[in-house]
C-alpha cells in the first residue's frame, strides 16, 4: 500500500515539503512532522491540542463517541469484572493475566508493600496540617535515596523492581499521609488483605480498634481505582513521560506526575464537586444554581459536568453512578441530603435542552466524590486517591517509554517572542 502524505507550501518560491502522514490501530491520522526542523521551521501547538507526543499502545479514547479502552478492552468491561491488579497487569504486559500469573503478581505486590522503617522519620519533617499531595510528592521522590539500585533504568530487571515498589508501596504512602494528619499512630499493612482492602484497613484502623473493610466498600473503591488507572497522553502522564525521558530515576519521574496531578485544572476535579454540593446544600435550591449555570453573564459555573476529552458521555460515569447507588445503598445514606441534591442535578443535565445542546453531561467526579465521602475519606485525601490509581498508568507509560528503542530524550521548542540582539551597555552608561 502507498504511504499517503500530507503537503505543506511554505510560500510560492520554495517546494512543497512531504510529511508521512502516520495511521494507528484506532483514532486519527497523525502527521509527522519530524522531518520539519531540516527546513527551518517547526509547529507551534500551546498545550499540545493538535501533537502527538509519542506513539503508546497503552490505552486509547475517543471522546466523540464516549470511549475508553485499555489495551483494547471497554473500560465498562474491566470495571464490572477485572479488579485493579488484574487490570494493571493488562497496563503493564498488554495482556490479562492467567490464574497463575494472577497469584504471582498479586503476591509480588502483596510482600513490598512496607516502608522502609527510616520513612518514618521523614513524616516527622512536616507540618501536621500539610496537605497529602505535598507529603506524596516528597516520600515518594525521596524513595530514590533508599533504593538507588534501581536508578539503572537501562537494566529491565531493576525497573521491574522500581515498578513493583511504586505500586505496592503508594497505597501506604497515601494511608500515612492521612494518619499524621490525624495525629493518629501508622497502621502497618496486612498481607492477609488484598491491594484494595489494605489501603481501607491502613486508612480507618488504630492499634485500639480493628477494621474489616466491608466488601461492598473494597469494591467500590477498587472501580475507583480502575476507572482512574490511565487516561491517554494528560497533563500528569505526560510529565511523567518528559521526566524519565532523560533516564531520570523511577521514583522522581512519578513524584514529579503526583505534584503535576495535584494542580487545581487536572486532578482537583471531584474536590470541587464535593465542596459545589455542600455549598448548595438543600435540592430545593438546585434549581436557582442551574440558572445561574445557564446565565452567560453569570461567572458561575457547575462542576462535574462536560469534559475536556468526552464530548458524549464519560464512559467512567456510568460505572461510578451505579457504584454510588451501592455504596449509598449499603450504609443506608440514600436520603443523605447532598445524594438527593447531585441526583437532581443529574436529572436536569440529562433531560434538559440546555445541557443535551451542550453536551455538558455528569461525568465520572460528578459521583467518586460522593462515594470517596461515603467510604469516609476526607476530602484532602481525595486527589492522593486519584495518585495512588494513577500511578499505575503512570508506571506502564513510564516503562513503555524507556524500553522503547526509538527513545529520545524530550526537548520541546519555541516560538521566541523576545527581544532581538542587543548590545551590553556598561552600568555607568545606562540613563
Amino acid at each position: 500500500m502507498t504511504q499517503r502524505t500530507a503537503k505543506l507550501l511554505l510560500d510560492e518560491h520554495r517546494a512543497a515539503i512531504e510529511l508521512p502522514v502516520l495511521r494507528g490501530t484506532l483514532g486519527p491520522d497523525v502527521v509527522d512532522t519530524r522531518a520539519l526542523g531540516k527546513h527551518g521551521v517547526f509547529t507551534y501547538d500551546p498545550g499540545f491540542i493538535a501533537t502527538a507526543s509519542c506513539a503508546s499502545s497503552i490505552t486509547f479514547i475517543d471522546g466523540d463517541a464516549g470511549l475508553l479502552y485499555y489495551r483494547g478492552y471497554p473500560i465498562e468491561q474491566l470495571a464490572e469484572q477485572a479488579d485493579f491488579l488484574e487490570v494493571v497487569y493488562l497496563l503493564w504486559h498488554g495482556e490479562l493475566p492467567t490464574a497463575e500469573q494472577k497469584l504471582e503478581f498479586d503476591n509480588l505486590v502483596t510482600y513490598h508493600t512496607m516502608l522502609h522503617d527510616q520513612m518514618l522519620s521523614l513524616y516527622k519533617g512536616f507540618r501536621r496540617d500539610a496537605h497529602p499531595m505535598a507529603v506524596m510528592v516528597s516520600i515518594i521522590g525521596a524513595m530514590a535515596a533508599f533504593y538507588p539500585e534501581n536508578a539503572n533504568v537501562a537494566d529491565p530487571h531493576q525497573r521491574e523492581i522500581a515498578m513493583f515498589r511504586l505500586l505496592a508501596k503508594t497505597p501506604t504512602v497515601a494511608a500515612w499521609s492521612y494518619k499524621y494528619n490525624r495525629g493518629e499512630p501508622f497502621m502497618y499493612p496486612q498481607n492477609r488483605l488484598g491491594y484494595t482492602a489494605n489501603f481501607l484497613h491502613m486508612l480507618h484502623a488504630t492499634p485500639c480498634e480493628s477494621y474489616e473493610p466491608n466488601p461492598v466498600l473494597v469494591r467500590a473503591l477498587d472501580r475507583i481505582f480502575i476507572l482512574h488507572a490511565d487516561h491517554e497522553q494528560n497533563a500528569s502522564t505526560s510529565t511523567v513521560r518528559m521526566a524519565g525521558s532523560s533516564y531520570a530515576n523511577p521514583f522522581a519521574c512519578i513524584s514529579a506526575g503526583i505534584a503535576c496531578l495535584w494542580g487545581p485544572l487536572h486532578g482537583g476535579a471531584n474536590e470541587a464537586v464535593l465542596k459545589m454540593l455542600e455549598e448548595i446544600g438543600d435540592v430545593s435550591k438546585v434549581g436557582e444554581l442551574v440558572k445561574k449555570a445557564k446565565d452567560r453573564n453569570n461567572p458561575f459555573r457547575l462542576m462535574g459536568f462536560g469534559h475536556r476529552v468526552y464530548k458524549n458521555m464519560d464512559p467512567r460515569a456510568a460505572i461510578m453512578r451505579q457504584t454510588c447507588h451501592d455504596v449509598l445503598g449499603e450504609l443506608g445514606l440514600h436520603d443523605d441530603p447532598m445524594f438527593k441534591t447531585a441526583l437532581e442535578l443529574e436529572r436536569i443535565a440529562l433531560e434538559d435542552d440546555y445541557f443535551i445542546e451542550k453536551k455538558l453531561y455528569p461525568n465520572v467526579d460528578f459521583y467518586s466524590g460522593i462515594v470517596l465521602k461515603a467510604l469516609g475519606i476526607p476530602t484532602s485525601m481525595f486527589t492522593a486517591i486519584f495518585a495512588l490509581a494513577r500511578t499505575a498508568g503512570w508506571i506502564a507509560q513510564w516503562n513503555e517509554m524507556v524500553s522503547d528503542h526509538a527513545h529520545r530524550i524530550a526537548r520541546p521548542r519555541q516560538l521566541y517572542a523576545g527581544p532581538g540582539r542587543r548590545e551590553f551597555v556598561p552600568l555607568d552608561q545606562r540613563g
